[in-house]
């Protein structure tokens, strides 16, 4: 039984692990938070209290990563508000665990965020280009996993991420003045997110780099208005005295060289 350890099972981290023991695969999964540990222990998920910081590691490292053959970080940079970190020390100080266990394959979960807001359709192949710290750092850390030959990196770059109980429209009912109405929506399911990271896993589709987002990108206005009507909430009110910006993210290479087929099409 192949084991598969994931660093943070949180909103997408738990169901995963679920969805990866339901496909025979041995699971140990972090957390930071004590009270997690019985939900991790409740799902059949080995529990492990960690928590990384850009000074040091917490936590049995070692054996969280033991015997482990592929590890899925998925920890997002913390940089809003007075809680700011340093991402690219925090990875740093995890790659050293990682350089002496059994791992040889990391997916590293990263964001749409480093390409910017150019008005174009964005590949993987386009020039990173990012305009927030949380797409800075995600690029710095991306190619220190990736330039490290002690393990193989695929790099998935997630759209805005929905799920059941998570949607956008749920913050932007009956806001007024928002910008951009004519910019395409670029979006992903929780299931496809799961889905994709099993085809990469099914696939030993390492050292790519991969932009995960769904094949339907109609404008902000529409979409939004569209999901409030349905879900019975306020009306969001765009300005559309000024030009929108936006891109299109292609993820036409998941479809191609993963042959996946999004769950969730229309989202």
């Amino acid at each position: 039984m192949t084991q598969i350890s994931i660093l943070g099972c949180g909103w997408l981290g738990l169901p995963l692990a679920k969805a990866l023991l339901e496909n025979g695969f041995s699971v140990k999964g972090s957390t930071t938070s004590v009270e997690k540990i019985s939900v991790l222990e409740n799902s059949r998920i080995q529990p492990y209290l960690i928590a990384l910081s850009e000074n040091e590691a917490v936590g049995n490292l070692n054996d969280f990563l033991e015997n482990s053959k592929i590890l899925i970080i998925d920890v997002p940079p913390k940089l809003r508000g007075s809680d700011k970190e340093n991402f690219i020390s925090k990875i740093g100080n995890l790659i050293p665990f990682i350089e002496k266990s059994s791992v040889e394959n990391v997916i590293f979960i990263s964001s749409t965020s480093v390409y910017g807001e150019e008005n174009w359709v964005v590949t993987e192949e386009t020039e990173l280009n990012p305009d927030t710290e949380s797409g800075k750092q995600l690029v710095q850390v991306e190619q220190l996993l990736q330039s490290n030959s002690n393990f193989k990196t695929t790099i998935l770059r997630f759209g805005g991420l929905i799920g059941e109980d998570r949607h956008p429209i749920k913050f932007l009912a009956g806001r007024t003045n928002l910008d951009n109405p004519s910019a395409p929506i670029n979006l992903i399911h929780q299931v496809d997110c799961i889905g994709i990271i099993q085809k990469i896993i099914e696939l030993n589709s390492w050292n790519e780099t991969f932009n995960a987002v769904t094949p339907f990108h109609p404008s902000r206005k529409d979409y939004y208005t569209q999901k409030a009507v349905e879900l019975n909430l306020a009306l969001p009110e765009f300005n559309t005295e000024n030009t929108s910006f936006g891109r299109i993210i292609s993820s036409s290479k998941i479809e191609t060289v993963l042959e996946y087929i999004f769950v969730k099409p229309t989202l």
